[in-house]
């Protein structure tokens, strides 16, 4: 597995980062959706760098021109409901894609254990077409996992990218660890060494879905 932190260079992407991180910023669940949308653009812009493109003439109004455009069929996958955001941001790059979601949650025992459940999934064939996988927060990577393995269900890609904001360094080697595919790339923007007991990223940015959409009860 390729991995990319894009945090290691500078660019405007990290002044979003540093926003949907802040305390006081992130409490507008607008703002924090819409810096959400744009990682996500920033992200589909350096991925569509890896992508394959075939030439093709365009009539213009006074001519012909040879231009460039995608080969690639896309599929866009993301789990509820955190992820909305991001795909939004990457479908706004990728009009063209299909799409795929996942519904994954943690269920949370009274000892304070909790495990992941899958509970619904929608998506489209995946052969040989690339899959975008986004999330905002990989923290024990379970849920990555479980998706992963549940949208290939439906076909194998030819690659697949995974997209996550945050990222801990116990959550990327779950997907080492459980995800053997060698055409895959993870793509992070930021990385965070330490969990929670109830296994939140420190310092990570809190609940993404909660932030984004207001809190549920579990």
């Amino acid at each position: 597995m390729k991995i990319i932190n894009l945090s290691r260079e500078d660019s405007v992407l990290n002044h979003y980062i540093q926003e949907i991180r802040d305390e006081v910023i992130q409490k507008e669940p607008i703002r924090f959706r819409k810096n959400l949308e744009r990682i996500g653009e920033f992200f589909a812009f350096e991925i569509s760098k890896k992508l394959k493109y075939i030439s093709k003439e365009t009539k213009t109004p006074l001519g012909e021109a040879e231009t460039r455009i995608l080969h690639n069929k896309i599929v866009l996958a993301t789990i509820l409901r955190a992820g909305l955001p991001m795909h939004q941001g990457m479908l706004n790059i990728f009009d063209h894609a299909q799409n795929a979601f996942v519904s994954a949650y943690r269920r949370h025992h009274k000892d304070g254990s909790f495990d992941v459940k899958v509970e619904y999934s929608s998506s489209p064939s995946l052969d040989d077409k690339v899959l975008i996988i986004s999330d905002p927060m990989l923290a024990t990577g379970h849920s990555m996992v479980l998706t992963y393995n549940e949208l290939l269900r439906k076909g194998k890609p030819a690659t697949t990218h995974i997209v996550s904001v945050v990222a801990s360094t116990q959550g990327i080697e779950e997907l080492k660890k459980k995800i053997r595919d060698k055409n895959i790339t993870l793509w992070i923007a930021a990385l965070d060494e330490e969990l929670t007991a109830q296994a939140y990223i420190v310092p990570g940015l809190g609940d993404a879905g909660d932030l984004a959409y207001g809190i549920k009860e579990d």
